[in-house]
Parts: C-alpha cells; structure tokens; sequence
C-alpha cells in the first residue's frame, strides 16, 4: 500500500511541481526559493505513514550527515535559524560554564549591517552588543578594528556571514583565542561557503545554519546548532528540550542508568530525572517530518551550491555593463562563496534612487530585498526598548547599505533566461533614466 502511495505522490508531484516554461515579464524572478521533487515528499510522507512525528530517527540521522558536511563533531536539530541564534547565544550563558559564562552587561562584537535575530539573543540575556562597520566590497565585518572594539567586558563575537560571502573567520577566531572570547558564527546565509579550504561553521565555538525555505537547503522551518564540545551541546540540547537536565533522546527513558538516582536542586532524592530542570529553556526541536524533508535536501546541497556560484558568476558578467552605475559584492580574500543572493549598491551620483529602481524590478516581477535591517540601530524596536549598544570608529559604510543596497536572486531554480530578462530590464531602467536628464 505504501508503493502504491509513492509513486501517486510521485506522480502529483511531477504534475504540480514539474518544470515550468519561463515567459520574460509575466514570470516571476524571485529572490529566493525553495528547489525539491519527488524523493522530498516521498520522504515526508513516509514519515508521516510512520506515526512518528517528533525528533526521531531521521533527525538523528540528519544532524549525523550535517555535522559530516560542515566538519564538526556535533549538530542539534531545531526549528528554526533564530531559534538556533538563540539557543548558541543562550548556551554561554549556562551555570555550567562557571566564570567563563556570559552575564548581564557584558559586551559582545558584532555588525549593525545585519540581521535582527543575531543581536536579539544578546539583548535578550541583557547584554550589550559592540557594532563595527563592514567593507562596501564585501559587505563584511571590519576586522581589523577588533583590538579597538575591546573592553574589560566583551566575553564574546558574534556575527553573520552575508548573503553567502564569508567574513575572515580566521583573523576573528585568532582575535577570540587571543583574548579568551567566545566566538559564535552565524551561518544562516552560509552553508557551503568556504574559507581557505575549510567550511565556514566549523570555526566558532558554535555555529547555526537556518533551513527556511529561502536557504541553501529547507526543510520548511528548521535550523540547527553545530560545535565541537561536548559540554556545549549537552547545554544547547537541554535549552532546547525544555532546560530539562536528562539527556535521553525522545523516546527514550534511561540513557543515564539512574533515572531514579539523582540529587538536584531542593528536589527529592529519586525525582525522575526526566523531569529536573537545569536552565531555563523551551521546546524548540525539529519534527521527524521536517528532518526528512532535510535528508533528501541534503543529497542535493553540493548541486545546489555549484549552481548559486555559477550564477553569480553569470550575473557578475551580465550586469558588468552598468558598472558605471552600480558595485558588485566581491568574495572575501580567501573565500569560496556560496552565494545567498547578489548584492548590488547604487555609486554615489549615479543619477537615480534605489526606491525607483526596485519599484520598477518589482513592477517587472523582478523580486528584490534588502541588505535586512539595513543599520539595525535605526530600527524602531531599538527606540522603543531603549537598547543600550557602542558604536566604534562609525558606521559610514552600513549607512551607506542601509540607503542605497539591495539583493536579487540567484537561487538553483534561475538561470540564464531569468538572467537575460534581468539584464533588460536594468537596460530598460537606464535607458529610461537617460531620457529623463537629456
């Protein structure tokens, strides 16, 4: 019976999901996406027909595959990027790690030219966060004003790669070690991405990926956590199954040999050690549905990330002709992107506004998107909640992201016909803009 039901999913999703002929100007060109077929849904179903529907086996199996992929020791499935954000953060703040803890007022390195739920975890646990500027060329952390950045109170850095480029991992961890910092990477828009040779997420104490649908692989929602100690998983894990200080997988009752044989807290001698609690936590895991989802999505990932560097490699060629008018965003010295998306910032005196342009892509179904929050202190929540932060040494270059760069798509699903119509159309717009001052 469930053959049968295979290949009628199968079927329904080469009928649905096939591909489809691209007409330039009536189909969309969308910043990101999702790229699957059959075996994704095959794989869901089957994990459906199960009964299993939490983390399970196809969990325990993709956080094996993930943490081999990015060259890690470890890797805790959960629901989200954000949550994963949150629960590396959250880990450095554990009573476990005694005097090495992050605490309330402590400082933490990172960029303003980001995205929110990297600094929300800082403010969260009550700490400070310390922005730097980026480079316009890369769009990446300056770092060499990290010496400058430091304080009696910074305990860590923590920063994102954008839009797949790779900020120098090496000069920040060598900076960490240096001074006896937490490092936490921020992968998100990442994974694939390498630096000298070696995967960025394998170079911070922790690290996170997201699986959104608009990222290197889905699995709808999802993230996960990736490093390299065993006392920091434990920590995330126990964050994320509620804070409870058991560490038998679901499903499983006495990993420990003593579950009846614990002292903790002001609790009984004997209270189920499936129910202690060490931290405060949620319940933030990945279901075995999504994990499935995520094991067909990461036969895939090598395609997937040739294919976004060969599309950049593609737009970089065909929008070179407007260079007169806009930068490119160029890989770091010494990484190998696997590119998010393709960063475009509009020259000083290029003669027309970033609003204009992407009112015109927009109106040409051209999806666009922004450099996210632009310069994050300028968001109103920063107001509202009255954020305390230090700048150093200005942020000439994220205000500069923040007014005048955007992002287009070069995810697996385009190609050269999208990019040709692209093209065109930023022909199209120029051409008209000319006509205007003459």
């Amino acid at each position: 019976m469930k053959e049968e039901i295979f290949k009628l999913v199968e079927a329904y999703c080469k009928s649905n999901f096939g591909d489809k002929t691209f007409v330039p100007g009536q189909s969309a060109v969308p910043p990101s996406g999702k790229v699957f077929d059959e075996e994704e849904l095959v794989n869901m179903v089957d994990s459906v027909l199960e009964g299993w529907w939490t983390d399970g086996k196809c969990a325990a199996e993709l956080e094996k595959q993930l943490a081999e992929y990015v060259g890690v020791k470890h890797c805790v499935l959960v629901n989200s990027g954000s949550s994963a954000n949150l629960l590396a953060f959250g880990a450095l703040t554990s009573a476990r790690l005694q005097d090495k803890g992050i605490k309330p007022g402590d400082e933490v390195i990172t960029v303003a030219a980001g995205f929110p739920t990297t600094i929300n975890p800082v403010l969260i646990y009550g700490c400070v966060p310390v922005f730097l500027d980026v480079d316009l060329n890369t769009c990446e952390m300056q770092v060499e004003k990290l010496e400058e950045a430091l304080s009696e109170k910074t305990k860590a850095v923590f920063v994102a790669h954008t839009l797949g480029n790779a900020f120098n991992v090496k000069a920040v961890k060598a900076f960490c070690e240096k001074h006896n910092l937490w490092f936490i990477e921020d992968n998100c828009d990442a994974l694939g991405t390498e630096f000298e040779g070696q995967k960025t997420g394998s170079f911070g104490d922790l690290s996170t990926v997201s699986f959104y649908p608009a990222h290197h692989m889905t699995t709808a929602e999802g993230g996960a956590v990736f490093t390299n100690s065993a006392v920091l998983e434990l920590i995330v894990r126990s964050m994320r199954d509620w804070g409870r200080d058991c560490w038998c997988p679901t499903g499983k009752d006495n990993t420990c040999s003593k579950r009846f044989g614990w002292k903790l807290g002001g609790l009984p001698y004997g209270y189920d050690h499936k129910y202690m609690y060490s931290h405060i936590g949620y319940n933030l895991k990945m279901t075995d549905i999504q994990a499935a989802c995520g094991l067909a999505q990461i036969k895939k990932l090598k395609a997937f990330t040739e294919k976004r560097k060969e599309n950049y490699r593609m737009l970089r060629e065909k929008l070179g002709e407007f260079e007169k008018y806009f930068d490119f965003v160029e890989p770091t010295e010494g990484s190998d992107p696997s590119w998010f998306g393709f960063i475009i910032t509009l020259k000083d005196g290029c003669g027309f506004e970033r609003k204009k342009l992407i009112e015109f892509l927009t109106s040409k179904r051209i999806g666009t998107r922004l450099v996210f929050a632009g310069d994050i202190t300028k968001q109103p929540y920063f107001k509202t909640h009255n954020v305390q932060y230090r700048v150093v040494g200005g942020l000439e270059n994220t205000e500069k992201i923040m007014n005048d760069t955007f992002w287009i798509g070069l995810y697996p699903a385009l190609g050269e016909e999208q990019f040709d119509y692209v093209k065109e159309c930023f022909k199209e717009f120029i051409e008209e803009r000319r006509n205007e001052y003459d």
